[in-house]
C-alpha cells in the first residue's frame, strides 16, 4: 500500500513523497521480544544438554557436553541476527561519491 503526500494549498510540502508502508520493519519492541525468546529457548536446550551430560552413559555423554559447550555461541549468533541496519536496495537510488575527494 502506498501513501503519497501532495503539496497542499499552503505549500508546506514542495514535492510529492511516496512512502511504502508494507516494507516497514518490525517495531523494536517486537524484534527485541523475538530475539529474547530465541535466546531463552537456546539456553533451555543448553541446560537440558548439561543435565543429559550427567544422566547419560559415557559415549552419549560427550555429545551432550559438546552441545552444551557449542550452544552459547550459536544462541548469541541467532539472538543477534535481528534488525539488520542495511536495507536492500537503499544505496541504488543514492548518488554517492566512489572515491576520496
Amino acid at each position: 500500500m502506498r501513501t503519497s503526500k501532495k503539496s497542499g494549498s499552503d505549500g508546506r510540502t514542495g514535492a510529492n513523497e511516496s512512502f511504502d508502508i508494507t516494507s516497514a520493519p518490525k517495531s523494536l519492541k517486537n524484534d527485541l521480544a523475538g530475539r529474547q525468546r530465541r535466546y531463552l529457548i537456546s539456553m533451555i536446550i543448553r541446560t537440558v544438554c548439561f543435565l543429559l551430560t550427567v544422566a547419560l552413559p559415557s559415549p552419549y555423554r560427550w555429545f551432550a557436553l559438546a552441545g552444551a559447550m557449542i550452544l552459547p555461541y550459536v544462541a548469541v549468533v541467532i539472538a543477534n541476527a535481528g534488525r539488520e541496519t542495511v536495507l536492500p536496495g537503499v544505496n541504488i537510488l543514492r548518488n554517492t561519491p566512489k572515491g576520496i575527494e
